[in-house]
């Protein structure tokens, strides 16, 4: 599969998350033979659990399916550019890649405020690409909160 194919399924993960009320971001871990280790969407709000990041959950569940951290030679497809928590997950993770969809104005910490996969004091870097389904990404995020405003409330 390709990188557009990739991010059509964390797309889907992204529009399960909205279902549910949470902040529509999906992601998913491919490992270096192009198998799925793992997927995640935003819990946060089901979980009451502010570390439930699509990221984090499809991190989790990629590690209990490798059998290991360590994700050497794996690709990580996120909906949404990650934000520091997620990006240094995902170093400690010891991704290959990141690939994701939009930018992240408010906490991305990839390439929109912060480097942190790039940065050359950490032990480790991870080769990062964005904009892949960049408006179909951020299309989703937009409509979300658009009603959210309209019903003025919180996620969920």
């Amino acid at each position: 599969m390709d990188d557009v194919s990739h991010m059509m399924e964390a797309l889907a993960l992204a529009d399960r998350a909205a279902e549910m009320g949470e902040i529509p971001v999906g992601a998913i871990v491919v490992g270096a033979d192009g198998a799925v280790l793992g997927r995640g969407h935003n819990l946060r709000e089901a979980d009451r659990d502010p570390t439930a990041h699509a990221e984090m959950i499809a991190i989790r569940e990629a590690a209990r399916a490798a059998g290991s951290w360590r994700l050497d030679g794996a690709t990580v497809y996120v909906t949404l550019e990650p934000c520091p928590m997620c990006a240094g997950a995902l170093v400690l993770a010891r991704v290959a890649r990141v690939v994701y969809g939009c930018a992240d104005p408010k906490a991305g910490a990839c390439a929109t405020l912060f480097a942190i996969g790039q940065d050359p004091r950490l032990n480790h870097r991870f080769a990062l690409e964005g904009g892949v389904l960049g408006d179909a990404c951020a299309e989703r995020l937009s409509r979300f909160f658009t009603r959210l405003r309209a019903s003025n409330r919180r996620p969920r």
